[in-house]
């Protein structure tokens, strides 16, 4: 189902909970939503109005990837940049690091298995972004 955004402080500052295999509509509900937005390339479930760690990025295909409870272990080659938000209104001047290790969870068979991977370059970017999102801090 495809959703709202929401641009309100208060929801996006909520750390998120832990999500579970019952989030699996949750996941669906940020690809059908993602896949309608100009420019879209990910979006986390607080920015659907959803305190939950559930986040989706398109890969270069436009291909929908879900991570349930990202984070991230660490990154190299920080950098700083210019980054906009599908929920905020001004760009952000942050710091991304170019190469990123995360554990995240992946629904297989209605059950969350544990995966750690390595992203580099913009899917790191948009990956830290919404990891962001996931703990509630605002870019």
């Amino acid at each position: 189902m495809i959703r709202e955004l929401v641009k309100d402080d208060e929801i996006l500052s909520q750390r998120c909970e832990r999500a579970t295999p019952g989030d699996a509509g949750l996941a669906q509900d940020l690809i059908d939503t993602v896949a309608t937005l100009e420019d879209g390339a990910c979006l986390a479930a607080n920015q659907i109005g959803v305190a939950k760690a559930v986040v989706v990025w398109l890969d270069e295909e436009q291909k929908p990837h879900v991570m349930y409870n990202p984070k991230l272990l660490f990154g190299v080659g920080a950098q700083r940049t210019v980054e906009g938000c599908l929920t905020r209104e001004e760009p952000s001047n942050v710091r991304r690091f170019q190469k990123i290790k995360v554990t995240y969870d992946e629904l297989v068979d209605g059950e969350l298995k544990h995966r750690k991977r390595d992203f580099t370059d913009w899917t790191a970017q948009m990956i830290q972004h919404m990891i962001d999102h996931c703990n509630g801090k605002l870019v």
